[in-house]
């Protein structure tokens, strides 16, 4: 097929990668979100669908608003769009104006966690399972026909940053089984229970601020999904610290009051929190990498203070 598509971040780098390789598919041109500045310089830099496309000589739209999206006359030259976590909502008029519609590669087993951080979200639930879903878009948020799904396991161990290198693999492997299905005229949509849906609303830097008082299971996890954009962050002592990796105390050990610094030691920083202890193990100081909790403690052993 020749195909557009609309992605931003690296998952769907991954995927975009997979159509380069595919001698059944031609990628005419992407769209992607506008340069952004990022990094500790606050620089400009593209995202990595573009930094792909432009290895490939691929055209690159960098259209502003959805409006303009909608504007493109080249979407009308494409059998489909592919759309993969592009950032931006992609226009009614845009739907069906590729002669096979627009399909999305959404990261999770629809109609759970519909929206546009499914990754966190199912992190932060403890879901046992999540997986991709291959959809025709309708004008609704993740509402459309799907035509392929595929489970994938999460790992107790799992940030954002590895699930999503997982699933990245996984939807790339879909969306071609569903393209061949659909070109053989095999595909079979199936609409979605509404009644069983969930909604992943986006992620906010502000949501990220520890919040101590919650169990520390739910805090683990949300150190986890937070990993690595935006990061778990939090102040103790007065110390502005950013929590890359934590992991909760067995019940009996001592407890102490939600934010109270219980221990701190080359083993870890244990904070009280709702109920069981919280172990920080990997953290961040401001305007400082991230580091273990042993490197820390060896540059800094009077940082924190215990109020044992």
């Amino acid at each position: 097929m020749n195909l557009s598509f609309a992605g931003t971040p690296e998952l769907a780098a991954v995927i975009l990668q997979a159509l380069l390789d595919s001698p059944q598919h031609q990628v005419l041109q992407v769209y992607t979100q506008p340069d952004r500045p990022a990094g500790r310089g606050r620089k400009t830099r593209p995202g990595p669908v573009k930094e792909l496309a432009q290895r490939y000589a691929v055209p690159v739209r960098q259209p502003v608003t959805p409006a303009q999206l909608a504007q493109d006359a080249h979407l009308a030259d494409v059998e489909a769009l592919i759309v993969v976590a592009y950032g931006m909502i992609v226009p009614a008029a845009v739907l069906s104006r590729p002669r096979r519609g627009c399909i999305n590669v959404h990261a999770s087993l629809l109609p759970r966690w519909r929206g546009a951080a499914p990754i966190q979200r199912a992190l932060q639930a403890g879901d046992a399972h999540t997986g991709i879903s291959i959809m025709l878009m309708d004008a609704g948020i993740d509402t459309g026909a799907v035509l392929l799904q595929k489970a994938c396991a999460i790992d107790p161990a799992d940030t954002g940053s590895s699930l999503a290198a997982r699933l990245a693999t996984l939807g790339a492997d879909c969306l071609l089984d569903a393209l061949a299905a659909l070109d053989a005229g095999s595909s079979k949509p199936q609409a979605q229970d509404d009644a069983l849906a969930t909604y992943a609303h986006k992620v906010t830097k502000q949501e990220a601020g520890i919040d101590w008082g919650l169990p520390a299971a739910q805090i683990e996890r949300n150190v986890r999904a937070f990993n690595p954009a935006p990061v778990a962050h939090t102040r103790l002592h007065n110390v502005k610290l950013r929590v890359w990796q934590a992991q909760t105390l067995a019940a009996g050990t001592v407890h102490g009051n939600a934010g109270q610094i219980i221990a701190y030691g080359p083993q870890g920083l244990d904070v009280g929190t709702g109920d069981h202890p919280l172990r920080i193990l990997r953290l961040q100081l401001e305007g400082k990498k991230q580091q273990g909790i042993k490197e820390i403690y060896n540059g800094y052993p009077d940082l924190f203070v215990s109020h044992r």
